[in-house]
């Protein structure tokens, strides 16, 4: 999948991701200020998020209940300096929990993501626009 998107359309890209996603680990790339927390917010609200959600910066993770009861998890790794610190907040079995893992930053953390994750790459263009591209880890 991949798509050139306004913010207008956003909800409509959240929900593509979601149908198209084979995976509930997905992985955000882009550069600073791409959208990736913008996306990952109305993907929270298609998963029938009701809290307010925000970018986990300096708590690393933060854990939301989805409409159906089951957990999202939404990790920003931008200003952690080693794997090490994924591993002090038990990455490993939020990874292995089932539950929806959203991850921003995801190549601070290369090492430690599964092969069956989704890989969402996010590019701003000239005229503001953003356009994504849906993959799988490799």
């Amino acid at each position: 999948m991949k798509t050139t998107y306004k913010l207008a359309e956003i909800s409509e890209v959240a929900e593509s991701l979601l149908r198209e996603a084979d995976s509930r680990i997905l992985l955000f790339y882009g550069a600073m200020g791409s959208g990736k927390t913008t996306i990952i917010k109305e993907i929270a609200a298609k998963l029938g998020v009701k809290d307010l959600t925000n970018s986990p910066t300096f708590s690393l993770v933060n854990e939301y209940v989805t409409g159906k009861g089951d957990r999202m998890y939404h990790f920003d790794f931008y200003r952690i300096e080693k794997e090490e610190e994924a591993f002090d907040i038990g990455f490993e079995e939020y990874l292995d929990s089932g539950n929806w893992c959203l991850i921003e930053w995801p190549e601070k953390v290369e090492n430690l993501l599964p092969l069956d994750s989704v890989v969402i790459r996010i590019d701003i263009n000239p005229d503001d626009s953003r356009t994504i591209q849906l993959t799988k880890n490799v």
